[in-house]
């Protein structure tokens, strides 16, 4: 399995930030049928082929997520996309 890890600082009050990575999670619900639930300060999310989370703490995001094989194939692409939403939304 392929995995994609990124750290990403933010500056926005926790609530704030909860918020943004809740908008996040739903366009990626919308949009790959991805199931996502918070347990804690952290979202996990999975659907075939991924499974990952996002650990929110005050000063940072931390995204992982272990990509199947199909999936694999485009971690650059998926990565990429990642990093463009992170730096648009914090």
């Amino acid at each position: 399995m392929s995995g994609i890890d990124i750290r990403h600082p933010h500056s926005l009050p926790m609530d704030k930030a909860r918020k943004a990575v809740e908008q996040v999670a739903k366009k990626l619900a919308d949009r790959f049928d991805v199931d996502y639930a918070w347990k804690g300060d952290v979202l996990n999310f999975a659907r075939s082929g991924v499974d990952g989370k996002i650990a929110l703490t005050p000063k940072q995001l931390h995204v992982t997520a272990s990509l199947g094989f199909l999936l694999s194939a485009l971690k650059g692409p998926i990565e990429a996309e990642i990093r463009r939403v992170l730096d648009e939304k914090f």
